[in-house]
């Protein structure tokens, strides 16, 4: 520190959790691997060879996106019940939405409260057309203020053990990518948490990070593994790594992006459309998957199988 009160070593203020993170995400730039100039071709052919097929016979555009995905390749028979309802806004997703708001905030300024934050995403939002709009201006006081503190709370854990981030390595966040197959009729899309940094030529350099509460799930390096594809559709360049960090308790799990882990990625999104297009178009019944998620599945007072995986889970989980 300097005779003035300048800090010179802007980590000393940082909290373990803190720093292990930006250890994490500064890795020496010589263990970030190099690709190939063709990889972003190759895989474009192989997603376009593949759903050539149900491009020639469906009636009506394809939309895929991480939500999709794990749904069709888990029950189908929710899958396509939740498809046929329409969406509704309640306090548990209007919460995840102000977050995540405010999360990006925090991530362009280091000196905002948590509390300040949630305001201005709060204030942001109300003014929006955004479909939280609606539901905040219906919202009572006792509702705004369960919503406000819910937030609080997931921002206060990510500024708590996130660090802040060097403006030099372009922090991104609710970044969108898409990505248009036989002339728009098959689309993938995918919206990212936060992105940080950027390749250098055909050297991978960023890390793509997805914000997670609760407990860890097998979707989630799913969900990862498809939003790597789509970037590296777009740009070329793989990211370097994908990570999910879980605020509750303020921990990575990571995964290097190889192009073998790319291939798998995209042989999943070709299974994932066929299954979609057999659905809507009516071509086979939708295929009952009993799992871990049948506890939460607006379906399981009349499913025999989802009521038994559910025993067993509180059993044994």
């Amino acid at each position: 520190m300097t005779a003035d009160g300048t800090d010179l070593n802007p980590t000393s203020r940082l909290n373990p959790a803190q720093l292990d993170t930006l250890a994490l995400l500064r890795e020496p730039r010589d263990e970030r691997p190099l690709h190939r100039r063709e990889l972003k071709e190759e895989l474009r052919l192989l997603l376009h060879d593949d759903l050539a097929e149900i491009a020639a016979w469906i009636e009506r555009p394809i939309r895929l996106s991480k939500h999709d995905l794990a749904s069709v390749h888990g029950c189908e028979e929710r899958f396509m019940h939740e498809r046929s309802e329409p969406f509704t806004a309640n306090a548990a997703t209007v919460r995840g939405t102000i977050a995540h708001k405010a999360i990006e905030l925090s991530v362009q300024t280091s000196t905002a409260s948590p509390g300040r934050l949630v305001d201005r995403a709060l204030s942001r939002l109300a003014d929006s057309d955004n479909w939280t709009a609606q539901w905040l201006g219906e919202a009572d006081d006792l509702d705004l203020a369960e919503v406000r503190g819910l937030a609080c709370e997931r921002v206060t854990k990510f500024v708590e053990c996130f660090p802040p981030l060097p403006t030099g390595w372009r922090p991104v966040t609710e970044s969108r990518l898409s990505c248009d197959l036989h002339d728009g009729l098959i689309r993938l899309s995918g919206k990212i948490d936060l992105a940080i940094g950027g390749p250098d030529g055909l050297q991978a350099g960023k890390v793509i990070v997805d914000l997670k509460t609760g407990n860890r799930s097998s979707t989630h390096i799913e969900d990862l593994r498809f939003y790597a594809l789509l970037e590296t559709l777009r740009l070329g360049v793989p990211p370097w790594k994908v990570a999910s960090y879980y605020l509750d308790s303020g921990t990575f799990v990571f995964e290097t992006v190889t192009e073998g882990l790319l291939e798998a990625a995209a042989r999943r999104v070709v299974d994932g459309a066929i299954k979609l297009a057999e659905l809507l178009e009516g071509e086979r019944p939708p295929i009952r998957r009993a799992g871990p998620t049948c506890a939460w599945c607006p379906l399981l007072d009349g499913c025999e199988d989802g009521r038994r995986a559910r025993a067993a889970w509180e059993e044994f989980g």
